[in-house]
């Protein structure tokens, strides 16, 4: 299926993040998904393209969705949603979704499908049969999504839930799902801006950071990665260019668990591949000696407390690369 010039401009909406879910009338309240966002253009004749939130076409890496064209044969959609893939209890695991995220040969793809797959969580409507629904309001864009009928082998179409959006999150905790995301009922669909008109509340604190270099292990990781030394910057690309000068890499912190025994030889096999003396950290950097170095451009996901006095992490966890975020607009999430 080619891409259109409209189909690779396309960018996701994207929702601020709040401590509690908002109060009064007139929200819409969904599960947040643990896994990666994904638009899925289909033609009508049962042709499927799916772009990461960065525009890259990810077709290929999710065989198991190719169905979902055929299923829409007859409609020319674009659904905005979720890739995920859940974990031995059925809950999306974003750590189980980097057994496919990275894939690229077919092969490979392949043999790791069948015991790794994965669901598309359908959620928005943005274009169908042609016309654009982009101005629509939410709710009438999710009452054109329900008339689909999106419930296959590998793809859904999750409910959402109007009012009392604090015991959804309760309920999102009690099954360590990450959080909600609220959408206000009357808001049209921004592509590729943040707005109040959507807002993320986790459970845990999460967000992206910049891989900057990091500490070797000792025993077992010697010579390996023991921590991540990771940061973000100061302000994103256009921020900057008001600023006039580039943005800042602000060191914040070491991240030294959540990794499986796999994914310290990739890591390390990555970071090492991307080595340089000096620290690319504008801001801060690590206390400790020993400290390699790396090209920053790669960005990882972390789960963390709170953040310090200093400016770093507290109790952070590594949760997994994420390939589908432009290193040089991860900034901190307020």
């Amino acid at each position: 299926m080619a891409t259109t010039p409209t189909q690779r401009m396309l960018q996701p909406m994207l929702a601020s993040e709040e401590r509690r879910p908002p109060d009064g009338e007139g929200w819409a309240f969904e599960i947040k998904w643990d896994g990666v966002r994904a638009l899925a253009h289909c033609d009508g004749e049962g042709g499927l393209l799916i772009q990461s939130r960065r525009g890259d076409d990810i077709t290929a890496r999710y065989p198991e969705l190719e169905a979902l064209g055929k299923a829409l044969a007859g409609h020319r959609v674009v659904l905005d949603g979720e890739i995920v893939a859940c974990d031995d209890e059925g809950r999306p695991s974003f750590q189980r979704l980097q057994l496919r995220m990275g894939l690229t040969s077919e092969l490979s793809i392949q043999r790791r499908a069948p015991l790794t797959p994965v669901t598309f969580m359908i959620f928005d409507l943005l274009e169908l049969d042609g016309a654009s629904t982009l101005e629509l309001p939410y709710e009438e864009r999710r009452a054109l999504l329900e008339k689909l009928e999106l419930d296959g082998p590998n793809w859904q179409t999750p409910s959402y839930h109007l009012g009392d959006g604090q015991a959804l999150l309760d309920a999102a905790r009690e099954r360590h799902l990450e959080g909600v995301v609220a959408k206000r009922l009357d808001s049209p669909y921004r592509p590729g801006r943040r707005s109040g008109e959507w807002i993320k509340v986790r459970n845990w604190r999460r967000q992206e950071f910049v891989i900057g270099g990091f500490m070797p292990g000792e025993g077992g990781r010697a010579g390996r990665v023991g921590s991540l030394l990771v940061g973000f910057y100061d302000s994103t690309p256009d921020e900057a260019r008001s600023l006039e000068r580039p943005p800042l890499l602000v060191y914040a912190g070491g991240v030294g668990s959540g990794f499986t025994n796999e994914e310290i030889e990739r890591l390390t096999r990555m970071l090492t591949a991307r080595s340089r003396d000096a620290t690319p950290f504008d801001v801060g950097a690590p206390k400790r000696r020993g400290a390699r170095f790396c090209e920053p451009n790669l960005v990882c996901e972390v789960q963390f407390s709170e953040w310090t006095h200093e400016g770093t992490v507290r109790q952070p966890s590594y949760k997994g690369l994420r390939e589908d975020k432009n290193a040089r607009k991860v900034v901190r999430e307020q």
